[in-house]
């Protein structure tokens, strides 16, 4: 697995990179938001660990810049650890948000948590999870258990592809309200309404006398997160 780590501070760069090293993995290094797209663009790194305070380019703007063309897994470093931070990194497209100081030992169980999320793969428009496949040039899901297809509203297809894009990681009820609604409309209503309209499509099983486990599940006074398994 190759790791990109995208970090100005050279001290911690390289004690990131050899804590990686040690930990099986190949590892590439940048020092600046331009030589970070560069390399990205080069290398084909499995996974990146971006710093947010570069020189030339700053960290969201890559992050931003990088999402728009592709799903590798980021994990953001950042010495703002607060929830308006957290949450515009993620609505940037970030995996995850490590707050500085950390131990290198932490990032290195960050990271093995978002590879082992990255359980969703893009093939074209197909988004899949085990279980489910989401075609969102159709607003189509199909389960694997059955082939059956069910098609979405344009908000559920959003709210779907932002839940499987972080799939295993709990959003925040207000960041998926942006994703879906956009920064001026929607609210915490609204949003519960599409989750429970959402789940009525998606769950492949909800007869009438049979125990239902929805793939969204509610994190209460957070937000929501979509389930790994199918």
């Amino acid at each position: 697995m190759k790791i990109l780590i995208v970090e100005d501070d050279l001290s911690l760069s390289d004690v990131l990179a050899f804590t990686l090293h040690r930990a099986g993995y190949d590892v590439i290094t940048a020092y600046d938001g331009i030589n970070a797209l560069q390399l990205f663009e080069t290398e084909n790194p499995d996974l990146i660990v971006l710093d947010l305070n570069l020189p030339r380019l700053d960290g969201l703007a890559v992050c931003r810049q990088i999402r728009s063309q592709d799903q590798t897994p980021i994990i953001i470093l950042s010495v703002r650890g607060g929830d308006e931070a957290v949450v515009k990194g993620l609505e940037y497209g970030a995996d995850d948000y490590v707050v500085k100081p950390f131990s290198p030992t932490q990032l290195v169980a960050r990271i093995k948590a978002v590879s082992r999320r990255a359980g969703v793969t893009t093939t074209a428009n197909v988004l899949v999870l085990p279980g489910l496949d989401f075609d969102r040039s159709r607003n189509e899901v199909r389960h694997h258990d059955d082939d059956e297809i069910v098609h979405l509203t344009p908000l559920e297809a959003k709210l779907l592809e932002t839940l499987m894009l972080h799939a295993g990681q709990v959003l925040a009820g207000d960041m998926l309200i942006t994703a879906v609604w956009g920064a001026e409309g929607g609210d915490k209503t609204m949003l519960k309404q599409l989750v429970y309209r959402l789940r009525t499509k998606i769950d492949s099983d909800s007869s009438p006398g049979k125990p239902t486990s929805s793939l969204i599940e509610t994190i209460p006074g957070i937000g929501y997160s979509l389930t790994e398994k199918g």
